[in-house]
């Protein structure tokens, strides 16, 4: 059984990244790595005691921005990414002010995303060499 709560188990989220991004998608350690975390809510998927998947939640004045999700390859494909995003959206509607979720999708993801209630728009662009595009959720 698959669940998922907040960490401050930072390493452990930086550790599925690692292996999704970097390892698995060819993203920079560069592009991976910022300063970001520390400052960031942050969701840890387990099943059992074993992590499968992370995301990363940051607050931006009136908006909720849903980052680096990952879910390892072996666990794909179970709707954990889905539970991940709507997760996240629960947490950002429990936080005062906050109007709107944001997230830069890959754009092969666009779909997944737009199941889940979201709006792309803006035009394409690249981010750490695969192609994304904004996408929105009113809260």
């Amino acid at each position: 059984m698959i669940s998922i709560a907040s960490t401050r188990d930072i390493a452990t989220c930086r550790l599925l990244r690692r292996r999704v991004f970097i390892e698995e998608q060819g993203v920079s350690e560069a592009d991976e790595v910022d300063d970001q975390d520390e400052g960031a809510i942050h969701l840890l998927a387990t099943e059992g005691d074993m992590p499968v998947g992370s995301a990363r939640l940051l607050l931006q004045a009136e908006t909720g921005k849903i980052g680096r999700v990952c879910v390892l390859a072996t666990h794909r494909g179970q709707g954990i990414g889905a539970a991940l995003i709507r997760a996240a959206v629960e947490e950002f509607r429990r936080v005062p002010g906050l109007k709107k979720a944001k997230l830069g999708a890959q754009t092969h993801a666009i779909g997944f995303y737009e199941g889940l209630g979201f709006s792309a728009y803006g035009p394409e662009y690249d981010d750490a060499g695969i192609p994304h595009r904004d996408m929105m959720l009113s809260l």
